[in-house]
């Protein structure tokens, strides 16, 4: 697959793919005769993975911690556990954060909507536009 269709199916820019060979978050993609850059399945499935994890909010250094682990073999995998339970970690407190956040918008969301029925009708009473309101 060229480093376009790639691009393409993954959502990501090339300059993206070519980063995240370079510092080592996907293993080094297999070239062409001519040096093009040549994605097979593997690469399509790393590139994939680093995305949703991405997505969840880890950090960069970490994947590139669990990618090198990874390629060591099945002797790391407690400390890729590690890494993974860590960042779940981190990212349940940016959710719990959120949803407190979420809470804060609703309830003002709550309060103007009351707000504005009072208004309505303190303010549009008797006007005939408040049937069809």
């Amino acid at each position: 697959m060229t480093i376009a269709e790639v691009c393409k199916q993954c959502n990501v820019t090339a300059d993206t793919l070519r980063y995240y060979e370079r510092i080592g978050l996907i293993p080094p993609v297999r070239r062409t005769g001519g040096g093009i850059r040549d994605y097979g399945e593997r690469d399509v499935n790393w590139i994939t993975f680093i995305r949703h994890m991405r997505s969840a909010g880890l950090q960069v250094n970490a994947l590139v911690r669990y990618v090198a682990l990874f390629r060591k073999g099945d002797a790391s995998l407690a400390e890729r556990k590690e890494i993974l339970v860590r960042q779940r970690d981190l990212l349940a407190k940016r959710l719990a954060a959120q949803q407190a956040v979420l809470e804060k918008l609703d309830a003002k969301i709550a309060n103007y909507e009351e707000r504005c029925v009072v208004w309505e009708r303190t303010h549009l009473r008797g006007d005939r536009r408040t049937e069809t309101l």
